[in-house]
């Protein structure tokens, strides 16, 4: 029993024990967990944001403080001893020096930073020794050991020493060989400039080193013109300093090569040294190049710049396709710093001119022959002042090859900003441009106005570099002129780098001279418009004999105007779309050009073509406006020629007797004939919806599109990484006018050819309708011409039951009964009519009485739904006077039936005048469908595709365009519809509620 508890309390114990030994394991774990769940967060410091007593430290890339008497280096990424103060050891640690102030007996602190010394003058502000001009800091003997007191020794000027202390201060050098010979002093009255001697006299000292900012409106005086521009200027003309005179042009070229009437400032300077080399033999054989000068003008008579630019052709051949190929353009460029020190040769073709920093393949692009090239974007201010410190000058020439006997073609630079006299000479005609030579991108230097290393008062940017070709006309061999480089430099005022932003382009383009292209244009468009106006004038004439109007009025007038906006609309259409057919098939077909002989004409050259895209859709909208306008006023009546027939089972009684009582005429023949006609108002050849899927499946998902881009590659697939060029209008137009137009007319081929003829002909239907209904249809498109559908069974009834009439169209089909057509003996059925004045007036009469103006509501309402007895009348009295005229009940508007001549098809026009009887013509061709959208499928389809292009052309959106023109053919076929279904109403007497 004793020994039971004592096992518990042990057990007891080690329980606790342990329990207490898992507690620092458990926090360790949870400590490790919270670890592996944290997010790692540091602020954020910048060298700039630590204070003058703290540095960088790049390893935790925060702030850290300094040691006592330490500051900030100029770096801010390392501490220095404060002024007065020498370093006395480097520590671990990261504050790294210990700093001590140096004894009152030897306040300067040696240039190493390590000693002091006693100075034999005056102290620097940094606290160290500084020596008069002309002698050099000595702080060590010759064996490298401190002096107690440093000395100043003077460099031997005179001969044979000829020394000067160098730019540092710590040893003497030879002086150059300017100066004077017996002395390395520039003794007046010789002038001292960039460390050199010039004599006095050659060139006034009194320099203009200001640069204008012609956009700003303001110049500064620059601090890099104030240093260097009359030393730069008086080497270049003294001593024909190679280095000076880069330097001396390159300043020329930051003032935008501009000419003032100040010699005194940098280009005045260069004319002025260019002038006195007139006796030197021109560089390379060119007038322009003088000995030791860079070569920045061509010249300022007129006219030389189209001398230069459309005269000699470049002697290089650029090829297409075929064993010859050859579209690398090859641009070298010889590169110079702002001091005139040359670099090197410079193949272009990357970023070089390119400031945007786009893929290296879309920016090879920008060299291959034919493509046109623009890339744009918007560069930060203050990253330009990093990468940009001083600008580059570049010297740009093509490369024609040749192996051992390598050439290089000079390639004339037009910079817009540059003036002469005040006035901005390269934005007017070209007659007065100014060629120039060299140009730099980004000049972050010159507008640094107190010192060189203060930031920059106004920065200038190349906005826009172009490069363009232009294509010798007439030629075969793909020959071009010298391309000229354009460039626009855009001026910016510093405010605030960190905001500040400036839009750049870079673009190369192609042109061919557009005038013999653009005459045979204007001669199509004048010939074929003087066509167009004669067949108006033949569609007025016929209008006017079909009216019965031998007068010229106003109206006539307008009839002319409305004709002849839809032939001009045609001749716009023809000529806009075999030019864009023209330039799709000789500049993007695989075989047409093996060596370049046509380029696509530039944007701005294509807004004449644009014009008549306009001017086509507009007068073709006014067309189909006309044409919807006289479809929905046609007038038409439906004649029925069914008679009531004896029933034996209708009786009434009259005095006793029984009475046999004819039955009614049925009208639903007439609702029946009356809403299929409805129905047939919007049919079209084409399959609208289809239509806009066809042509949207080749243009964006086979990438037909890719044909209307601006180069030179009939490719319809491209690879995500290459460049994409813009699309060119003309192209863009050509493709889409041309797909809409093929598909369309493949789908009336199809419709016309197959479906009509195997499947359903809906007008035949319709005409074999009114036969089996008994009822003619008469339509007037003008007062007194129109169409006629005969439409009288030959059996005499329709009005009649099944087997009857199974029994009438067995009988018909068995050639038991007479023929359908008007004639004896014949199965024309439809005939164009050209009716009498008299006739017309007859006509008129009893359709007035037929007009209704109000219409009930709902068909339950029969107090109003009943038609007047006046207007039963009529129709009964128009129903009777019409078919009496069929029947030539009436000799004095009798009619007769012939053959159109094959002329008068032709020119829609019937010679024969119906002044005493009407003429019915025989048409087989059923062209009475004029009056329906089936019969106009050619105004239509010429419509929708001018919809389309001009959608597309101004939203660039092929996808857009398909949507607009569908919803564009959804409202126009819904006016149709309804105003036709409102007119058929109100010329037949037939309730609109029917017509479903």
């Amino acid at each position: 029993m004793g020994g039971r508890p004592l096992f518990t309390m042990a057990t007891g114990t080690l329980r606790l024990v342990s329990r207490l030994r898992m507690l620092p394991c458990f926090l360790f774990i949870l400590n490790i967990i919270a670890v592996d769940c944290q997010q790692f967060l540091i602020p954020f410091k910048a060298p700039s944001d630590c204070g003058v007593d703290q540095f960088f430290d790049i390893s935790s890339l925060s702030c850290s403080r300094c040691g006592s008497n330490q500051r900030q280096s100029s770096t801010g990424l390392s501490c220095i001893c404060q002024t007065g103060y020498r370093t006395t050891n480097v520590s671990p640690n990261k504050v790294s020096i210990t700093c001590e102030r140096c004894p009152p007996d030897r306040p300067a602190v040696t240039q190493d930073g390590f000693g002091c010394v006693r100075c034999p003058g005056s102290l620097s502000d940094e606290g160290k020794c500084q020596c008069p001009a002309g002698h050099i800091l000595q702080e060590r003997d010759i064996n490298g050991n401190p002096l107690d007191e440093a000395r100043c020794e003077a460099c031997n000027s005179n001969s044979p020493a000829f020394s000067v202390a160098n730019i540092k201060g710590d040893r003497c050098e030879r002086c150059t060989s300017t100066f004077i010979n017996t002395s390395c002093v520039c003794t007046a009255p010789n002038v001292p400039a960039g460390g050199l001697c010039f004599p006095a006299g050659i060139l006034s000292t009194n320099v203009n080193p200001s640069v204008n900012y012609a956009q700003l409106k303001f110049s500064v005086q620059s601090a890099w013109f104030v240093e260097n521009l009359y030393s730069s200027s008086a080497a270049c003309l003294v001593h024909s300093n190679l280095t000076a005179c880069q330097a001396l042009g390159n300043m020329c070229v930051m003032n935008m090569h501009s000419v003032s009437g100040l010699s005194s400032d940098a280009c005045g300077l260069f004319n002025a040294v260019y002038r006195s080399k007139a006796a030197l033999s021109a560089v390379q054989d060119i007038a322009y190049w003088r000995g030791h000068l860079p070569w920045l003008f061509y010249g300022d008579e007129p006219g030389l710049a189209g001398r230069v630019l459309q005269t000699d052709p470049v002697p290089f051949v650029f090829s297409f396709r075929g064993a010859n190929k050859n579209t690398d353009v090859q641009l070298l460029a010889a590169v110079y710093n702002v001091r005139g020190e040359f670099l090197r040769w410079e193949q272009l073709g990357g970023s070089n001119l390119q400031l945007c920093p786009e893929r290296a393949t879309k920016q090879a692009a920008a060299f291959s022959f034919g493509t046109s090239y623009e890339a744009s974007c918007d560069l930060s201010v203050a990253d330009l002042l990093v990468s940009h410190p001083e600008p580059l000058f570049y010297d740009v020439y093509m490369d024609l090859g040749g192996g051992e006997d390598r050439k290089l073609l000079p390639l004339p630079t037009l910079v817009q900003n540059q003036q002469y006299n005040g006035r901005f000479i390269n934005q007017d005609n070209m007659r007065n441009w100014y060629l120039s030579r060299r140009m730099f991108l980004v000049d972050t230097l010159s507008g640094r106005e107190k010192s060189l290393t203060s930031s920059p008062k106004v920065i200038r940017v190349a906005s826009s570099v172009l490069i363009r070709f232009q294509l010798v006309p007439r030629t075969q061999m793909g020959q071009i002129f010298p391309p000229l480089m354009t460039v626009t430099y855009t001026d910016i005022p510093i405010t605030d780098t960190s905001t500040q932003t400036v839009t750049v382009t870079f673009a190369v383009d192609y042109e061919m001279d557009q005038t013999e292209a653009r005459a045979k244009t204007d001669t199509a468009l004048g010939i074929l418009g003087g066509l167009a106006v004669l067949y108006s004038l033949l569609k007025t004439v016929s209008w006017k004999r079909r009216i019965a109007s031998p007068v010229i009025d106003l109206e006539t007038l307008l009839k002319f105007l409305l004709f002849y906006s839809g032939d001009l609309a045609n001749v716009f259409f023809v000529v806009t779309v075999g030019t864009g057919l023209y330039w799709l098939i000789f500049y993007k077909t695989l075989k047409a050009q093996q060596f370049v002989s046509v380029l696509l004409p530039l944007p701005s050259q294509e807004d004449e073509f644009v014009t008549y895209i306009g001017c086509a859709f507009a007068l073709k909208a006014v067309q189909f406006l006309h044409k919807l306008y006289l479809q929905v006023t046609v007038d038409i009546f439906l004649i029925d020629w069914e008679r009531p027939r004896s029933k034996g089972s209708r009786t009434v009684q009259a005095q006793g007797d029984a009475k046999r009582d004819p039955s009614p005429v049925s009208i639903w023949r007439t609702y029946f004939v009356a809403n299929e006609w409805n129905e047939l108002q919007t049919i079209r050849k084409i399959n609208p919806t289809f239509q806009i899927m066809a042509v949207l499946f080749f243009l964006e998902v086979l990438d037909f599109s890719n044909l209307a881009l601006r180069d030179p590659w009939a490719t319809l697939q491209r690879s995500p990484e290459a460049y994409t060029p813009p699309y060119s209008l003309i192209l863009r137009y050509g493709l889409a006018a041309t797909l809409w137009v093929c598909i369309g007319l493949l789908q009336v081929i199809f419709f016309t050819v197959f479906y009509e003829h195997f499947v359903e002909d809906k007008i035949r239907q319709f005409v074999d309708l009114c036969s089996v209904s008994n009822i003619s249809v008469l339509l007037f498109f003008n007062r007194c011409f129109g169409y006629y559908i005969h439409g009288r069974s030959v059996h005499g009834h329709a009005d009649t039951n099944m087997e009857e009439m199974s029994n009438n169209l067995k009988r018909e089909r068995e050639s038991l009964c007479g023929q359908r057509g008007l004639v004896p003996n014949s199965d024309v059925q439809t005939f164009q009519v050209s009716i009498t004045n008299r006739l017309r007036l007859q006509y008129d009469r009893i359709q007035d009485s037929l007009s209704r103006r109000n219409r009930p509501s709902r068909l339950i309402d029969a107090s109003s739904a009943n038609l007047s007895d006046l207007q039963f009348r009529a129709y009964n009295t128009m129903n009777h006077f019409l078919g009496s005229i069929i029947d030539h009940g009436h000799p004095d508007m009798d009619y007769m039936v012939k053959e159109k001549l094959m002329l008068e098809r032709v020119i829609g026009m019937e010679f024969m005048e119906p002044s005493d009887k009407s003429y019915f013509y025989n048409d087989e061709t059923h062209s009475f469908s004029n009056v329906l959208f089936y019969g106009n499928e050619a105004t239509l389809l010429i419509f929708d595709t001018l919809f389309f292009c001009v959608v597309d052309l101004g939203s660039q959106n092929f996808v857009l365009a398909a949507v607009l023109t569908y919803v564009q053919q959804m409202i126009f076929r819904f006016i149709r519809n309804t105003l036709g279904r409102r007119n058929l109403a109100n010329k037949t007497l037939v309730d609109e509620r029917f017509l479903i």
